[in-house]
């Protein structure tokens, strides 16, 4: 996988102030989109926005968009804007929905019985330290 990934554009530095939260990382090839911290004009504050960005792949590793050979963001909007909370609410469900979401690990944690079981030990035995120091 040679891509740039979105936690790592952050480029231009004079308008990027950080990734603030990467809400889906499709990966190679895919859509992401993050919260970011974007000043629009020079001498302005920072304004948390939505934006997207194709991650690339093997051939095109900076992704889409791209600036003097830097990986970057596309601005949707700030945040309470209809069409960014739009594709926030989007990108949630999508992330939400990934074979790589939290979720789905915790579901997949929570069928293995035998991991469950070393879990609930493992917890019991902190209860038990715990009481011991008192």
């Amino acid at each position: 996988m040679a891509y740039v990934r979105p936690e790592e554009a952050l480029s231009p530095k004079n308008r990027m102030g950080g990734v603030l939260e990467v809400i889906h990382a499709g990966g190679e090839g895919e859509m992401s989109v993050a919260r970011i911290l974007w000043k629009a004009q020079k001498g302005e504050d920072y304004d948390e926005v939505i934006a997207a960005r194709w991650n690339g792949n093997d051939r095109k590793p900076l992704g889409n968009p791209v600036s003097r050979g830097n990986a970057t963001w596309f601005v949707i909007g700030e945040i309470g804007e209809s069409v960014a909370d739009a594709v926030e609410r989007a990108a949630r469900a999508t992330a939400e929905q990934s074979p790589n979401s939290l979720t789905a690990r915790y579901r997949e944690m929570a069928s293995d019985a035998s991991r469950e079981r070393e879990a609930e030990e493992w917890s019991e035995g902190l209860i038990g330290d715990a009481s011991a120091q008192g």
